[in-house]
């Protein structure tokens, strides 16, 4: 077999069963491939950036790896900035690349590039496979780089002539360690400090975000008077009634300073300690008060939430003892009226379906939906992990062939929505489960606050129009319709509730422009 069936098999073996993909020339043995190998399924995607951010949807989900397929340096730079994000939100991925042909790379047509290098700025592991013997063993070991632990990038480099050479071979799935398990000196050491004199902290993320993680923290808080935080973005929150609720770190430094004034120690379990999102003149960068002693008690490649449960077993908390911090049961009424932020939230908590996934990038129109969600059914939460915005609408588009039969709402920013807009048609083509709410207030309303919040004095005609989106406005209806998802607009909370509730009861992916009055 030739190179390309060869890396697509060994893909397949090793569990990797889903491709999204923008691919070039350099690709089309892989592309032709595709019709031998069935196993894979491939998702055309019209801009390399919606391929990268659906497989980070696609593997917060599953746990497992989606490839991606790019078109040499230039493509995987397209995708970069959902890479940033996927690698943020340590999310297992396999990138292929495709490159110039081994001997053609010598004569530096129009689109050679520093790939390597490009690859090298998000990818945890890389590798070029100059020869066909080698392209098999060398998919197998992407898979497993990937799936670290933590989850990480992983971006194979196959040349074109790799892939049209025959003599390829399908390796097997290489073997997993099993998760390492924190020490019990650390467990202990942990249990006497948040045992000892002084007020303490904790601190999750990742893996803890689950069911089994959050039970297991709270456990540990209610036993001790610990403060029980989580970090801003988390990458997959598991939610709703019955789960306990976590206080998030603030966005902002100063409000961090806040919630964590006073502490003596703070503990991380799977979270990164805290810090400001960005310098301001003035503040503070590090918002962890003097003296507190920052205690790492289980990092992101170990097993956060068994750490977590030993450390409530080693304090003696039962499992009772997380009660108090669980969330009751509870829909608001569904709202009337004008259609604003908080209109919107309750119009989402009051009909939220069951085993939902939100993928939120609502920016600051959607403060308050966390609100209004906690007390409904069960749902997993995934947020803007590494802060580049446009991953929204194409983590939702993951999340949906990750999990068909479960409803995904995205919330997605009118500015933000631009980036990856190419999403929709994707979810048009695939026939996905996806309610696009597109929060309409023509404006970077988050770059209106950091523009004050710098120091920096923009209230004249210049600066005003680099953050306004209104002139022309944006019609979201006609763009969705334009890619083939069913659109429509909502000016009145009543609107709006009827458009969810009808969305959520069809197959299929659908838009509704909020537009707040």
């Amino acid at each position: 077999m030739n190179g390309a069936e060869a890396l697509l098999r060994s893909l397949v073996a090793s569990g990797v069963t889903t491709c999204f993909a923008n691919p070039g020339t350099s690709e089309m043995q892989f592309v032709a491939a595709l019709d031998r190998v069935p196993e894979m399924r491939s998702v055309l995607a019209l801009f390399e950036g919606v391929a990268t951010g659906a497989a980070d949807g696609y593997g917060r989900i599953t746990g497992r790896p989606a490839t991606t397929l790019l078109h040499l340096g230039p493509g995987l730079g397209n995708g970069l900035a959902n890479l940033h994000n996927a690698r943020r939100a340590r999310t297992p991925l396999v990138n292929v690349v495709g490159d110039h042909a081994t001997y053609h790379q010598r004569f530096d047509s129009p689109l050679q590039s520093d790939l390597w290098g490009i690859a090298h700025t998000v990818s945890a592991w890389q590798r070029s496979t100059p020869r066909v013997e080698d392209v098999g063993a060398d998919a197998a070991d992407a898979v497993a780089a990937s799936l670290g632990p933590p989850g990480r990038i992983a971006t194979l480099i196959v040349p074109a002539d790799v892939t049209w050479n025959e003599g390829g071979e399908v390796a097997a799935p290489r073997q997993r360690a099993p998760l390492p398990l924190v020490p019990p000196t650390l467990v202990e050491h942990t249990a006497a400090l948040l045992r000892g004199r002084g007020a303490a902290g904790l601190v999750i993320g990742g893996p803890a975000m689950g069911e089994r993680g959050l039970l297991a923290a709270a456990r540990v808080a209610a036993a001790t008077g610990t403060k029980l935080l989580c970090e801003t973005f988390p990458a997959v929150h598991a939610r709703g009634a019955g789960l306990p609720e976590v206080e998030k770190i603030a966005y902002y430094g100063e409000m961090c300073t806040l919630q964590l004034a006073g502490l003596s120690h703070l503990v991380l379990a799977g979270a990164r300690a805290p810090v400001s999102f960005f310098a301001y003149p003035d503040k503070p960068s590090d918002p962890v008060p003097p003296g507190c002693a920052v205690v790492e008690l289980a990092g992101a490649g170990l097993d956060v939430v068994a750490a977590l449960e030993a450390l409530a077993d080693a304090l003696g908390a039962p499992a009772i003892a997380g009660r108090r911090h669980r969330g009751r049961a509870g829909r608001p009424e569904r709202p009337s009226g004008r259609l604003t932020p908080e209109s919107m939230a309750l119009a989402v908590g009051h009909l939220l379906p069951e085993g939902a996934i939100v993928v939120d990038e609502s920016i600051t129109s959607g403060l308050s939906v966390p609100g209004t969600t906690a007390g409904g059914p069960r749902h997993e939460w995934l947020a803007l992990a590494g802060g580049s915005i446009g991953q929204g609408l194409p983590v939702a588009t993951g999340a949906a062939v990750a999990a068909p039969g479960r409803r995904v709402l995205s919330l997605e920013a009118d500015g933000s929505a631009m980036y990856t807009i190419q999403s929709l048609w994707t979810q048009a083509r695939e026939g996905l489960d996806v309610t696009t709410v597109v929060l309409v207030n023509r404006s970077y309303a988050i770059l209106q606050l950091e523009l004050a919040r710098v120091g920096a004095s923009g209230t004249g005609e210049g600066a005003s129009a680099m953050l306004d989106l209104g002139h022309p406005p944006l019609d979201f209806v006609e763009i969705a319709r334009g890619m083939g998802v069913p659109s429509d607009r909502a000016t009145s909370a009543d609107e709006l509730a009827d458009l969810l509730e009808k969305s959520f009861s069809e197959d299929g992916p659908a838009l509704i422009e909020a537009v707040f009055g």
